[in-house]
């Protein structure tokens, strides 16, 4: 290879891509050793060239016109780290049809685009890689793809946003209320102004489509993703769970059993003994299972400038040591596996019940009789006098159950007139069946 120097262009300089130019100027040593290439930030997309900057140096790079990037034959790769779909999905696009390589770390746009990218990217033999799109600093993507390429993955469990997982830390440590800890998570610059992505689980979709689609070889859309947020999580829900030996927290869940799968991302009780009850504040983790190599975790940072510009640049070099060997194309491939969704009879869990009923004789022989007609068992249960004596709390842990089967029983206790609220129904994950 006569090539001295792979020119990147970089769609993006906010954090992200402000991070991207700091670790490769500040690390072009080690960068050049490990690929025995020099690595340039050529030219640098931006919507505002007088914006102020943080870095020195970038004036005479920086352009405002996409097509000085997308066109220019001295570059090698583009680093899109300006987020959202468009223009993004048409950037990657036309950057593989000019035979460039493309590094990016837009959730959305993998989530929602993804298989159409990675097609383009395998009939033009280019690399795309994707690694901060999801839990930022951790190389779980990596991980999925190389590191179990010998392994069927069977489960996949994790914490991937750290905004939720800071709140509900909060409260469940400190007792606080929801919005009480979402305006302190929003004054440290942990949440955004409009929150409705993370907070709703929306975010964290993104990234279990992601993860689903590489961990088991399938296409998995974002639609295909059961999405329950924590706005309606209440601290009284987080301290019962904890008297019954469990702790809350957001979990995107992707399972195959045979070939069938399903993914979800809902507030979930785990066993305080479980790994990921010990994650908290903003920090990711994520639990991966192998028929072969069983339980792994991998847990670190999960957004910020730096871990997320060092996926990115791990990526680069990925792509400079393929170039180098030859190898573009071949590393991250399109999903070939048929797509089966389980049934909600086939998605089985344990289920946290909350109930405010009237305090009367048989109510609670009444909802056991009701879940027993579902083939529905208890494992734990707490009952206790609410609102001055004049109504019962019951709260109840079941055994495995189908989600038709508990669906039916909510729609049945919402109809039952000793009911006065059905106040939260949660998913139980971890311990025994």
């Amino acid at each position: 290879m006569e090539k001295q120097v792979v020119k990147v262009g970089l769609m993006g300089l906010g954090t992200v891509g402000t991070g991207v130019v700091r670790i490769v100027r500040g690390h072009q040593e080690d960068l050049q050793k490990q690929t025995g290439l020099a690595i340039e930030i050529h030219k640098i997309l931006v919507q505002n060239r007088d914006k102020q900057r943080s870095i020195d140096d970038v004036e005479e790079r920086i352009t405002t016109d996409a097509n000085e990037l997308l066109y220019d034959p001295q570059i090698d790769v583009i680093v899109e780290v300006i987020g959202g779909i468009s223009p993004a999905r048409e950037y990657i696009l036309a950057a593989l049809d000019q035979g460039k390589h493309v590094v990016t770390a837009n959730k959305d746009l993998m989530a929602l685009h993804g298989a159409e990218i990675l097609q383009k990217a395998q009939e033009r033999g280019c690399d795309v890689f994707y690694e901060a799109s999801v839990a930022g600093g951790i190389p779980i993507l990596r991980a999925l793809v190389e590191g179990f390429s010998s392994d069927r993955i069977t489960r996949m469990m994790g914490i991937v946003n750290g905004t939720t997982n800071y709140i509900l830390s909060k409260m469940s440590q400190e007792g606080a209320d929801y919005a009480e800890v979402l305006k302190e998570a929003q004054e440290l610059g942990y949440a955004e102004a409009d929150p409705t992505a993370d907070v709703e689980g929306l975010d964290a979709a993104r990234k279990m489509a992601i993860l689903a689609t590489l961990g088991f070889r399938v296409p998995m859309n974002l639609d295909d993703v059961e999405v329950k947020g924590i706005s309606q999580v209440s601290k009284e829900d987080i301290a019962y769970g904890k008297r019954m030996g469990y702790e809350m927290k957001l979990l995107g869940i992707a399972r195959r059993d045979d070939e069938q799968i399903e993914v979800s991302v809902q507030p979930t009780l785990i066993p305080q003994s479980h790994p990921l009850a010990s994650v908290n504040g903003v920090f990711n983790a994520i639990y991966v299972h192998g028929e072969a190599v069983g339980e792994t975790m991998f847990y670190g940072p999960g957004a910020g400038e730096l871990p997320t510009a060092t996926a990115v640049v791990s990526d680069l070099v990925t792509v400079v040591k393929n170039m180098v060997l030859g190898v573009n194309g071949r590393g991250m491939v399109a999903p070939y596996k048929q797509k089966v969704l389980k049934s909600d009879r086939q998605r089985v869990s344990k289920y946290f019940l909350r109930l405010i009923v009237a305090d009367q004789r048989g109510v609670l022989a009444q909802i056991t009789q009701l879940l027993a007609d579902n083939d529905i068992s208890l494992d734990q249960v707490l009952q206790q006098p609410y609102n001055g004596g004049r109504q019962s709390e019951i709260i109840m842990v079941t055994h495995l159950a189908a989600k038709s089967s508990m669906d039916a029983v909510l729609a049945a206790l919402r109809d039952m007139s000793v009911i006065h609220e059905l106040k939260s129904c949660y998913r139980v994950e971890g311990g025994e069946a």
